[in-house]
């Protein structure tokens, strides 16, 4: 089993698709990174040596923002703008959507299920 940046990797799925288990890595950071060390991306992950696999995780330790530290800077991004009081920390502060979706109807995954109101009747 490898276990890279604190994140057990599925051993049966390839290099590439495994890689992306890992929060901050995607699709297109898993095929530079097996790019650039010269992994098969079709190979599996169970077929990897423990040379590769300490190859892969000192390269992402060292190149790239993952895991905890990813989503500590998030969570800071996210908790400036709301302390800054501006139009996009309101959004986060209030629970609705951030990027100018509708609220009128939809946005339903931001507000939550809907309220009923009290003595609504046409």
């Amino acid at each position: 089993m490898a276990r890279i940046a604190g994140v057990n990797l599925p051993t049966a799925k390839r290099v590439e698709v495994a890689l992306t288990y890992i929060h901050g890595i995607g699709p297109a950071k898993a095929k530079e990174l097996t790019a650039k060390l010269g992994i098969e991306p079709a190979r599996r992950v169970n077929q990897l040596t423990d040379a590769e696999v300490l190859k892969i995780r000192e390269t992402i330790d060292s190149d790239f923002v993952v895991e905890g530290d990813l989503r500590r800077e998030v969570a800071m991004n996210i908790k400036r703008l709301m302390d800054l009081g501006c139009y996009r920390g309101l959004r986060h502060r209030k629970g609705l959507p951030v990027r100018g979706q509708r609220t009128h109807t939809n946005a339903r995954t931001r507000k939550g299920p809907a309220k009923a109101i009290a003595g609504k009747k046409k």
